[in-house]
This record gives C-alpha cells, structure tokens and sequence, in this order.
C-alpha cells in the first residue's frame, strides 16, 4: 500500500519512521510520501489561505492550491485513489474504517489546518471517477489541523497491511476486533508487584480456564467501557 500526505508541515510525519511502521517502509512493505502544499501556492510568500466570504474569524485553506496538489497525485498515479479529508464533520473513525481502509492500493490524505479547506474541494473531488473520498473525524474534539488525524490513521491502518506486524496473530485477540470485544488484562513477571498477585488461574496452566478468564475479563471490561459512554 501507497500512503500519500498533502500538508503545510511535512516534518509532522517524522515519528512514522519509528517502531514498525517505519521498519515496513524500509521493508518495502509500505510506500509513504509527504508533499508541501506551498509547492503549489502562488507568489512568494507561498501563501496557501485567505479570508473567508461572509466574514467570521481565522482564515480557511485556498481551493487553488489544494486542486493542484491532488491533481498531481492523480496523475502520477494509476487506478482508484482513496481521499481522505480528517475533519470534526466527518464519520467517527473506528477499527472497522481502519480495515475497510487497509484494503486500498492508495490511500491520500489532505490534511486542513486554521479553519478547514474551501468545501469546494470536497465537493469537485467527491464526484471524480478514480476517487473514493472520505471525510474522518478521530473523536468529538477539536485540533489545529488534520496532520494529528492523519497520523492515528496511518497507523491504525498500517499495522493491518501484511509484513508490518511480525506476528499477525497477534492482531486477532486485540481490542476491537471483529466482534467488537476489546482485550483482556495482561500480565507479565513478577508474579507480585507492589502487593498485587497476578490472578492465580493465570498461572495454573489448565488452558481452558485460562481462555474462559480471558473471555469473561474481555467481557466485564467491554461492560465497563459501555457504561463510561
């Protein structure tokens, strides 16, 4: 998979060249680009913004620049992109987007920032025959702009590709998985910290009643989860 970012700060997506992730683009199992907006603004201040019609405070991301920064990726690339737009209006994403997401050849995010993108970039890209666009929201909060956004998906969606977690077991029994359970409580040596005991079926290796622990601890923290919302 292609991972393309459109964004006024590239140095942002330095941290995706740590841990596994970053092991996989050297790998070759993931391909990641940045592209400086600014490339694409004109004059010499390399402006990207300007003030909104109808009034109102801050300053909202230029169409022009935008349109020629996503068609250059369009042409640079075959087949069927997906365009992602991180947005406070967008659809809550979740660990099912990440995996309906995992399954894209080309996966292009355009990241806004003060006070979002003209819609019109929204609205011509929405109906391009090689795009599938997609308007994500991390959670009901706000942040400066949509490279934090980007970043939660990248790797939300990353670690799904073949060849970035070693052990690809380990991604069935974690949380919010395909029936939607969230992980049991983990345990490592000592068998005593600090006054608290690992619980003892843990440490009876009788298989069954272990699965049946972890099962039913899954369950009550799903429990607790849903009654925090």
């Amino acid at each position: 998979m292609k991972f393309t970012v459109i964004t006024i700060f590239p140095e942002y997506f330095a941290p995706l060249s740590l841990s596994l992730i970053g092991k996989a683009i050297e790998k070759e199992a993931l391909e990641f680009e940045t592209i400086d907006l600014r490339k694409f603004a004109p004059g010499n201040r390399r402006s990207v913004d300007d003030t909104p019609y109808g009034g109102g405070a801050g300053m909202v991301m230029s169409p022009e620049p935008w349109g020629d920064a996503i068609d250059e990726v369009l042409s640079k690339n075959e087949g069927v992109l997906d365009l992602v737009f991180p947005t406070p209006a967008g659809s809550v994403f979740n660990q099912r987007t990440a995996e309906s997401l995992s399954t894209s050849n080309h996966l292009v995010f355009a990241c806004g920032r003060y006070e979002g993108i003209d819609a019109r970039v929204v609205d011509f890209y929405r109906a391009h025959l090689r795009i599938r666009l997609h308007e994500i929201s991390i959670g009901d909060y706000v942040i400066n702009g949509g490279e934090g956004a980007a970043l939660v998906t990248i790797e939300a969606v990353a670690r799904l590709i073949p060849g970035v977690i070693g052990n690809p077991d380990s991604l069935l029994e974690e949380s919010h998985n395909e029936i939607g359970e969230v992980e049991y409580p983990v345990y490592t040596k000592p068998a005593i910290w600090r006054g608290l005991a690992v619980p003892d079926v843990l440490l009876s290796g009788n298989h069954g009643a272990i699965q049946n622990w972890r099962r039913d601890a899954a369950r009550k923290r799903k429990g607790a989860q849903n009654g925090r919302e």
